[in-house]
């Protein structure tokens, strides 16, 4: 089994050409595979992880409903936004400035394969990260993602996570919300969820700006202890 993730940080990069890069390194992976099986090639497969800031941008998962979507294109393309239906799990989601967003490529026969305990890892990630920085989050029962105040009238979201997985490969992943401008979530309704506000971190701790690097270092630190992986970073290749 490969433990050994590359490690790529995009920068501020646009949402369809990082979905175009994960369906590339998740194609190789499958491709892999694949070739494995038929040929019994005995060829390693890769793990991939990436890091990237979007510019606003909506997505819709594959069972979203488009009504979440509170405006027209017109008034997105007003906010400089734009949206896409895309191939992950989930409802609605927004990414933007302020927001890591990352995006674990991984062949979970080199770990586990239980999808469930997948999305519990990344989850759990990002509580052991809050947690670094005084915050209580938790899982929210039947909601992925994390959740500051669950069960009270103040619960609020602040890690959405939506992935996709075939043939035990995993792509797409969360987007923790550190330095977000929350107005762009008053277009939607966040993963089709009424009743509950979103937060960010910076929000959470009442100041200005959280360092965005210091927060990935923690959590690429709790993703090596959770998945047993060795993290190797690598240039963008995007």
């Amino acid at each position: 089994m490969n433990k050994k993730v590359a490690l790529q940080d995009l920068g501020h990069k646009d949402y369809k050409e990082t979905w175009d890069y994960q369906e590339a390194l998740f194609k190789a992976i499958v491709d892999t595979k694949i070739r494995n099986r038929r040929e019994a090639a005995g060829l390693e497969t890769q793990n991939h992880f990436l890091f990237v800031e979007h510019p606003h941008v909506y997505t819709l998962g594959k069972s979203g409903d488009i009504g979440n979507l509170l405006v027209d294109e017109k008034a997105l393309e007003a906010k400089g936004a734009t949206f896409y239906k895309i191939n992950r799990g989930g409802d609605i989601t927004y990414h933007g400035p302020g927001q890591i967003v990352g995006y674990p490529i991984l062949d979970l026969d080199n770990f586990f394969t239980d999808i469930h305990k997948y999305l519990r890892f990344l989850e759990e990630m990002v509580i052991l990260t809050l947690a670094e920085y005084g915050l209580k989050a938790e899982r929210s029962e039947g909601e992925t993602g994390v959740w500051l105040d669950v069960g009270t009238p103040f619960a609020r979201k602040i890690c959405a996570m939506g992935v996709r997985a075939s043939r035990w490969v995993t792509m797409h992943g969360f987007a923790l919300n550190v330095n977000a401008d929350l107005g762009y979530f008053d277009l939607m309704i966040p993963c089709g969820i009424r009743d509950k506000a979103v937060t960010s971190l910076n929000v959470e701790l009442g100041q200005k700006e959280v360092d965005v690097e210091e927060v990935k270092a923690k959590l690429l630190k709790h993703f090596a202890a959770l998945f047993e992986a060795e993290l190797i970073r690598e240039t963008a290749g995007v």
